[in-house]
């Protein structure tokens, strides 16, 4: 990668998952910053683009900024009537309105390279019932799930006898976020109502499904695209602070959570769910970066959860520490997505977009 280049770092956005992506992106910038200028810019609750100082929450000096279609610039600052020409964008925009399709949709019309997947990949990666859909059919086992949505009235009566036969406790949560938000773990049919109605106050359409006694909940990092993408080590998270790796453990509980890098597995299943992972990455035309979830039930068989297209950034997340266990560390992981960020975007402009 050019060290002249200057990236643009996207953050914030409308998503529950707001405070999450600026805490991502800090970690982010900063390591990018030793080579590259940055750009760092907030999307605030609104939907309002702001460039910073330095990446954080909203402050009274940020400076309103457009991204715009211009040969002078993808960037427009109108208080100072000037441009920002941007090499590349680096969206670390967690959930709704980032990770979904909608901001790849946009970069795509400015015609800019940006790191990670692309809008196909993106919203049928943050659709949980597709993801697992896109799972199946790269012969993935998944756990039994039904799917709700809001206003298409269903019988109560036949989902309890469902969940019966699956065997409580069951989880409800919401199809397109991410983070444990809007989830419930349901013990008994008492509590499914409550579940149902808590999950559809984040989402239009909501999965439940069959929950995996004391599973082991185990993560592998994705980078790089088609057959020449890698899978991570193997990590688990142990929830410290409740029954289920939910937002209050990942997030606010000082201690919430136990992290473990290599997680504790047989061989067999941590070779299994590296395989998983990479086939699902490749199905699904993933690029860049992912991380596939995964439950393991006492016998050492792994169930795919889901896969985040835009995974927790920071120091402490995650994906950075599967791949540094795997060897690689973290700038080179960045230097490696913008890399093939640029490669990706060259690859589209061959294209033809006019018939001959």
């Amino acid at each position: 990668m050019n060290e002249s280049y200057t990236i643009a770092v996207l953050y914030g956005g409308k998503s529950t998952e707001h405070e999450v992506s600026v805490h991502s992106a800090a970690t982010v910038c900063r390591t990018l910053q030793r080579k590259y200028r940055i750009v760092p810019i907030l999307i605030d609750k609104e939907g309002k683009w702001f460039l910073q100082q330095t990446c954080c929450e909203k402050t009274p000096s940020d400076v309103p900024i457009t991204p715009v279609i211009s040969d002078k610039g993808t960037l427009f600052v109108p208080c100072k009537n000037e441009y920002i020409k941007i090499d590349v964008f680096f969206p670390v925009l967690h959930g709704t309105n980032g990770e979904d399709g909608t901001m790849q949709g946009l970069l795509e019309c400015l015609e800019v390279p940006y790191v990670g997947c692309g809008v196909l990949a993106s919203a049928m990666g943050m659709d949980k019932e597709i993801s697992k859909l896109i799972a199946l059919q790269a012969g993935v086992p998944t756990v039994p799930y039904v799917k709700l949505t809001r206003d298409v009235p269903y019988e109560e009566a036949a989902l309890k006898v469902w969940a019966e036969k699956q065997g409580y406790p069951i989880f409800v949560k919401p199809i397109r976020l991410g983070s444990s938000v809007g989830v419930t773990k349901v013990k008994d049919a008492a509590q499914l109502t409550q579940a149902i109605a808590f999950a559809f106050r984040f989402d239009t359409d909501i999965l439940i499904e069959k929950g995996i006694d004391n599973a082991q909940e185990v993560f592998c990092g994705l980078l790089g695209e088609g057959a020449k993408v890698r899978s991570s080590e193997c990590g688990e998270l142990k929830s410290l602070a409740g029954e289920f790796f939910d937002y209050e453990a990942k997030y606010i509980t000082v201690g919430g959570c136990e992290t473990r890098v290599p997680a504790v597995l047989p061989e067999k299943t941590r070779a299994d769910i590296r395989h998983y992972s990479e086939e699902i990455f490749k199905v699904l035309r993933g690029s860049g970066l992912a991380r596939a979830d995964f439950l393991v039930d006492k016998e050492g068989k792994a169930w795919f959860s889901e896969i985040n297209t835009i995974p927790g950034m920071s120091e402490t997340s995650l994906y950075p520490q599967l791949f540094e266990a795997a060897g690689i560390a973290y700038p080179d992981v960045l230097d490696e997505l913008l890399a093939l960020a640029i490669k990706t975007y060259q690859r589209k402009q061959t294209v033809l977009t006019e018939r001959v």
